[in-house]
């Protein structure tokens, strides 16, 4: 019974809507707004530069162990080749060289 009375009122207030209402909604909405507009300039700064000192310090977790990693593999005085370049050595199995002439 007291659903639908609820009820009752409910759609009884939705056909009787005022125009003081709609401008009171629309009111609230404007300041719900910028009310987030003026809290996100003041608060965004501060949660970018949160994230971007959470991110530098996983980076440099992540680079301080690996230059661990490299001192500890290379002890003092050590001298370590990373990377043997290729000699250039000609292939002398491929064939000789035919010098050609255009015939008109």
């Amino acid at each position: 019974m007291l659903r639908i009375v609820f009820l009752f009122k409910f759609i009884f207030m939705l056909q009787y809507a005022s125009l003081t209402g709609v401008v009171k909604i629309i009111l609230i909405l404007l300041v719900i707004y910028y009310g987030v507009k003026i809290l996100s300039r003041l608060f965004a700064p501060l949660l970018v530069r949160y994230v971007a000192k959470k991110a530098e310090q996983k980076f440099g977790n992540q680079f301080g162990q690996f230059q661990k990693q490299q001192q500890e593999q290379k002890a003092e005085g050590e001298i370590s080749i990373d990377k043997i370049p290729k000699s250039k050595s000609s292939n002398k199995t491929a064939g000789e060289y035919v010098d050609y002439e255009e015939i008109d």
